[in-house]
């Protein structure tokens, strides 16, 4: 991303691919966000797929047994609405340009003896013809090492490669993928904890990845937006129709115009959620 960052945030993202904003959501929106994520898992919302053999009937099934909700924004108006939140626009505005989109919105639930995901690259997933893939990941709960909270490594972004990955049988982990052979030290990760409500932005090529919730008792929930220019394609092919997957079009835009309109809107991704269990 070529972009002229002057603002403290902006620097800091340009230069250690990840900022923070804190407290950019009110108490008010938090437990919103949490009680719509259990609305939507409960099916309160309309159809939501799940892996098999996961049944959440109470509140407390959703708590203690969801790992993620993917797509909550395709069946919830809170969450499309927060999608477009003047505390993530005005961030991504400057990091990524004034037109903007939307492709994937994603809950962490993490309650207490939850995994986390192994190193990783968001790009690898959500590959971007100009490399401006940033993901705004909001914290539901106060987000400490303890807990879980993500781990940076400061700076990896500025390779500008996107590293093998492999799958690992870490107990740690989710069945993610994890990232391995790039030249950085994991003693110069940093832990990114923050208070709840605060946003953590961070570039598709910074190495990242979270640890296991080991904390008594308690969740480390998170919503996780994933953005990018609307000025370029994006080639996310997998499961996509053969005509989708030079630009794929189920993207909500959230600032500025689309200059790429005419290709027009699609609805593709299936909601769904994952739990304890089946991690994978």
């Amino acid at each position: 991303m070529a972009r002229d960052l002057t603002s403290t945030i902006g620097r800091h993202f340009a230069e250690r691919g990840y900022c923070v904003v804190d407290r950019a959501f009110d108490s008010r929106d938090v437990e919103l966000m949490c009680q719509e994520a259990v609305d939507v898992c409960l099916g309160n919302r309309g159809f939501i797929s799940r892996n098999p053999g996961a049944d959440c009937r109470t509140v407390e099934d959703v708590n203690d047994r969801v790992i993620a909700v993917h797509f909550p924004h395709k069946v919830s108006e809170v969450f499309r609405a927060y999608l477009a939140h003047r505390s993530l626009t005005r961030v991504l505005a400057e990091i990524v340009g004034p037109n903007v989109k939307c492709m994937q919105s994603m809950i962490f639930m993490k309650s207490r003896g939850l995994p986390g995901q192994a190193w990783h690259q968001d790009e690898a997933f959500i590959p971007t013809a100009d490399r401006s893939l940033v993901g705004a990941w909001i914290a539901l709960d106060r987000a400490t090492i303890e807990n879980g909270c993500l781990w940076v490594i400061p700076g990896s972004h500025r390779h500008g490669t996107l590293w093998e990955m492999r799958r690992h049988d870490d107990p740690r982990f989710d069945g993610t993928p994890e990232t391995f052979g790039f030249p950085y030290e994991e003693e110069t990760a940093e832990p990114v904890e923050v208070e709840r409500g605060s946003v953590v932005f961070f570039h598709g090529y910074v190495l990242h990845r979270s640890l296991p919730n080991t904390a008594p008792a308690g969740y480390r929930r998170a919503l996780v937006n994933h953005y990018m220019s609307a000025e370029s394609p994006l080639k996310w092919s997998g499961g996509i129709p053969e005509n989708m997957r030079d630009d794929y079009r189920d993207i909500v835009m959230v600032a500025g115009t689309d200059p790429r309109a005419a290709l027009g809107v699609e609805d593709l991704s299936l909601p769904y959620y994952r739990t304890r269990d089946l991690a994978a």
